[in-house]
């Protein structure tokens, strides 16, 4: 049983997912008032967000932190609460909420409220990739191409996605070819995507790593050798099974890939360019997070 909730900060990114935080912010607060705990509000403003917040927790003592954004506030929250445990309550509302869908945060605020407000904690294990943290899941290949062209389109949410999807097969210059390192194998494959996953799905709901937990100290490494249409299929219905011959799933702690030449990397729904190489490893920290 956790200690009596005293105090609470709130932490908002007010332009994620063009979504007005209004009328959320104001039901946290009135809940809050009725349950007699302090609460503190920190609005993200895209500079120096980082810095603020760490005085802010470095300096006060909170015994939940609340957080409204999408999968990148997430990230960059989770690089600063590593060395806090302090149990953090999603309420999502970016245009990618992938650790919430994997999660099963509820839908309406109301719910959510309830979950952070509750006592059930997962402790979920964080990848490292090149010094950078992945809350659920980082690739390279046809899904980074996708969310490089979605960023600098106007289309936000998942229709967005969906319009950005024809270009983005019609412009990519897949099959990529790896160079991947697992302990003592090396192994040579060609495929449209590979793929550093700690989650099951992507925020879109695809579900590419069905077997997948988030708190089982392993994460998947998959290969999508083909755009095979079966197995895309599968994803969005949730099937347990994939075909060897098209899906490659290895449980790894750690792997180093290379790229025969620089490819589109995604680390949690943000682009990060063309790379050639990562190192991926679980990270010796977890994130407490309030779940139903």
């Amino acid at each position: 049983m956790m200690k009596k909730i005293q105090k609470v900060l709130l932490i908002v990114n007010p332009i994620s997912g063009n979504i007005d935080k209004t009328l959320l912010m104001t039901m946290i607060t009135v809940r809050l008032q009725k349950e007699n705990i302090s609460l503190e509000m920190y609005e993200t403003t895209g500079e120096n967000d980082q810095v603020d917040i760490r005085k802010i927790i470095d300096n006060k003592v909170f015994d939940r932190v609340f957080v409204a954004g999408g999968d990148g506030t997430l990230k960059m929250l989770a690089e600063v609460m590593l060395d806090h445990r302090i149990p953090l309550a999603v309420f999502p509302s970016g245009s990618a909420n992938g650790l919430a869908l994997n999660l099963e945060i509820p839908q309406t605020i109301e719910e959510q409220i309830e979950v952070a407000l509750g006592q059930n904690l997962i402790a979920v294990n964080l990848l490292e990739i090149d010094n950078q943290i992945c809350l659920h899941i980082s690739d390279f290949g046809l899904n980074a191409e996708l969310i490089k062209n979605y960023e600098s389109s106007a289309i936000r949410g998942k229709m967005g996605y969906f319009l950005q999807s024809l270009p983005t097969l019609w412009e990519s210059k897949y099959p990529f070819e790896f160079t991947i390192q697992i302990e003592d194998r090396r192994l040579k494959r060609s495929g449209v995507l590979l793929a550093f996953a700690n989650a099951q799905k992507y925020g879109t709901g695809a579900n590419v790593n069905p077997h997948a937990k988030m708190d089982d100290d392993i994460f998947e490494l998959l290969i999508y050798k083909s755009l095979d249409v079966k197995e895309i299929l599968k994803t969005l219905s949730n099937e347990a099974t994939f075909d060897p011959d098209v899906v490659e799933i290895f449980p790894v702690t750690k792997a180093q890939v290379a790229c025969h030449q620089p490819v589109a990397f995604q680390i949690d729904g943000e682009y990060c360019g063309e790379k050639e190489k990562v190192t991926v490893q679980l990270s010796s920290k977890k994130l407490s997070i309030l779940i139903p």
